[in-house]
């Protein structure tokens, strides 16, 4: 089974054009794989013509008469020089059709909202009971785009994230991170520390039950391998690189599981491979300047447990479904109130057909925000990372892969000192998070507190 871009670049190049088209992006990378994969397949005829050619001579030297037999040798390797360069010439545009076809985003999926920003995204389900400040409620529903769901109005205006962090519950200081770090990075102290262990065993625990496979992966990838995974062109200003390595820290643990079968065929029957890793997160966040500049939701690291599945083509859309569930239970344990909401085209970022969000409402800020992102990645990864299931019958194709968020920490604890606060700024701790924290004798058990000066 062929790579589905390179068979639309040969089939229907205008409907590869169509896709790229609702990503909102230049379709003039399509033309130019069409032209270079005309001219590789052109060459390829005239390569296999002289190769014909010369096993022909070749191979009738031994019965040609003496006389003959040097104009014979002479021809051959007139025919082998030319089949040299030509081979050269067909690897050389091989070499540059592929650069081409590696710059294509991913097909984007038929149910794939079309539009292009996040202003044109989908809300397709709501969960939970929203807290609203009274002055905020015109703010909430408007952001429903017509859903009804489940609300009620308080009179007290909570405190933002990052004010309950540092300046009411004093658990946090990104001021003296600052001076040592730079901006985005953070101190985080006694309670908020044990919440953070507490969500990712949480979530490692949640994941393990449903039959995932736990992995440490490795926090940096080569950069053959990191290309593979990402649009690196696109995204060289978001990761980080080793100076004079070649080596990038991991932006999440999707990128090394994706790696885990690098090169690799994997027997159909043993599909889909369900993973869930563990790992620190890195991210430059260069897009992003004046965004989040407070707080802790929006940082260069934090600890993260990810979902990633190596699926036949097949089913990844059935498991596709099966990641955002299990991302809405874990944030229905947590008492999180959410919304999902399906991603408009020019949003998706080129791996994705089609993405997921699963936005948490924040009280203090009146908005919904980001916890967890959810792709299927089709087999636009493994493409490039030359990811191949085989059948049986020695039939091959490229396994589809999917990624989700299963916990972001950082992020998840903004929601809970959000939603979980009260007037007297004493903030409960989600009754699923109780059981992991019990197993450390000093860690919070029901409540996080205010500390005084």
């Amino acid at each position: 089974m062929s790579w589905s871009i390179l068979e639309l670049v040969r089939n229907n190049p205008d409907k590869l054009k169509e896709y790229v088209k609702r990503r909102f992006i230049d379709v003039s990378l399509v033309d130019r794989a069409v032209e270079l994969d005309k001219k590789w397949r052109q060459v390829l005829q005239e390569v296999e013509k002289l190769r014909h050619q010369h096993n022909v001579i070749s191979s009738s030297i031994p019965k040609a008469k003496p006389e003959e037999r040097q104009e014979l040798i002479k021809k051959a390797k007139e025919l082998l020089k030319a089949l040299e360069e030509k081979e050269k010439e067909l690897e050389e545009i091989e070499n540059e059709r592929d650069n081409v076809l590696m710059q294509l985003p991913n097909i984007v999926d038929d149910s794939a909202p079309i539009g292009p920003d996040e202003t044109y995204s989908v809300p397709i389900r709501f969960w939970g009971k929203f807290r609203v400040y009274e002055k905020d409620e015109a703010e909430f529903l408007s952001q429903l785009k017509g859903n009804r769901v489940n609300y009620e109005i308080i009179h007290w205006k909570p405190v933002g994230h990052a004010d309950m962090l540092e300046n009411v519950l004093k658990l946090g200081d990104t001021k003296k991170a600052a001076e040592v770090a730079g901006a985005r990075f953070y101190y985080l102290f006694n309670d908020i520390v044990w919440l953070d262990i507490a969500l990712l065993n949480y979530a490692i625990d949640t994941m393990t039950s449903k039959g995932y496979t736990l992995v440490l992966p490795p926090y940096m990838l080569r950069g053959e391998v990191i290309k593979s995974v990402i649009d690196l062109d696109t995204f060289k200003d978001a990761i980080y690189k080793i100076e004079n390595e070649d080596l990038y820290l991991i932006a999440t643990a999707e990128h090394p599981i994706a790696a885990l079968h690098f090169k690799e065929e994997i027997p159909k029957e043993k599909l889909p491979l369900k993973y869930v890793g563990i790992s620190p997160a890195f991210r430059k966040e260069a897009g992003a300047a004046n965004k989040d500049l407070k707080g802790i939701f929006r940082v260069h690291q934090f600890h993260k447990v990810e979902q990633f599945i190596f699926s036949t083509p097949e089913d990844s859309w059935k498991l596709h479904e099966e990641l955002i569930r299990n991302a809405e239970e874990i944030f229905q344990g947590l008492g999180l109130p959410y919304r999902v909401i399906n991603i408009a085209t020019g949003d998706l970022g080129a791996c994705a057909a089609k993405k997921y969000d699963l936005e948490v409402w924040m009280p203090a800020q009146a908005k919904f925000r980001e916890m967890v992102s959810c792709s299927n990645c089709t087999d636009w990864q493994a493409f490039r990372m030359k990811i191949r299931y085989v059948e049986k019958g020695g039939k091959k194709g490229y396994v589809h892969t999917l990624n989700s968020t299963a916990i972001a920490s950082t992020r998840t604890i903004t929601a809970i000192l959000e939603n979980y606060q009260r007037e007297d700024g004493i903030v409960e701790i989600p009754r699923a998070l109780k059981k992991y924290l019990e197993a450390f004798s000093r860690a919070p058990k029901d409540y996080i507190y205010p500390r005084k000066e």
